[in-house]
């Protein structure tokens, strides 16, 4: 792979032609995506149409069987392994919540924050101011701030999605890989979820994979649509929802 490519060089994320078969069903047949630096982006299809795959792909938990994916224009993420990927500063939000439920909102974020550094000092609750402000930045994001000293287990579905959202900022990665966050929601928690990874993406590089068209439709973003494991269309959702392609294989169900 030469970096003489200038999508390569350019993109944050790259993925170029990637294929991967399980027990020989093809999960992803000549994927190709390319993400730029601070862009969000919305991933929508029917079940088994390979997002999930894509984000193992990226996150190193599955490797390609050909094909390209480099992270910032010089990380090949198919020779790297989970930990390594996540050092570089990707980070992934499964769509079940996984928060410290004994623990409070704010020592959730605290753990975070200091997963990488000194559990140690977590442990015994040792803070300096920086890390207090960070703390208050994110719990402002995540509209959590009020609801510091509640216990995780006290939250609602949607705050739970919000905290374990908080948890991932906390690590300041380059790029965040959501899946699903809005699943459950309340049409209110679901407006306020997209608000507030707007607000992300202002600073951050997401990736969004989502079924529910309002909230992809209130995210604002390029959509690509993914369909047997390959890309079917791509571009604002008005444009992708008015592919006949799109409307046979996904909205028309």
């Amino acid at each position: 792979m030469t970096n003489l490519n200038p999508t390569l060089t350019n993109s944050l994320l790259y993925l170029d032609g990637i294929s991967v078969s399980f027990d020989g069903y093809k999960a992803l047949r000549g994927l190709s995506l390319v993400l730029a630096p601070g862009e969000m982006r919305a991933i929508i299809g029917p079940n088994g149409a390979g997002k999930t795959t894509m984000m193992d792909i990226i996150t190193g938990k599955t490797k390609p069987d050909e094909g390209d994916v480099y992270f910032a224009g010089t990380h090949d993420l198919s020779t790297m392994d989970e930990a390594s990927i996540a050092e570089l500063g990707i980070g992934r939000k499964f769509q079940k919540p996984t928060v410290f439920e004994s623990h409070t909102v704010e020592d959730n974020i605290l753990l975070a924050l200091k997963a990488s550094r000194a559990p140690l000092d977590a442990l015994f609750n040792r803070t300096g101011p920086e890390q207090r402000t960070r703390i208050d930045e994110v719990l402002s994001t995540i509209r959590l701030k009020d609801h510091r000293h509640r216990s995780a287990s006290d939250l609602s579905h949607g705050q739970k999605q919000w905290l374990e959202i908080g948890m991932l900022l906390a690590q300041d990665p380059k790029l965040l890989l959501v899946d699903e966050p809005v699943a459950g929601m309340t049409d209110a928690e679901t407006l306020t979820t997209a608000e507030l990874l707007r607000e992300i993406a202002r600073d951050h590089s997401v990736v969004v994979v989502e079924h529910d068209m309002t909230f992809v439709r209130e995210l604002d973003v390029k959509v690509t649509v993914l369909h047997e494991g390959s890309v079917l269309a791509e571009g604002a959702l008005d444009h992708v929802s008015a592919d006949p392609r799109v409307i046979e294989v996904y909205l028309g169900r």
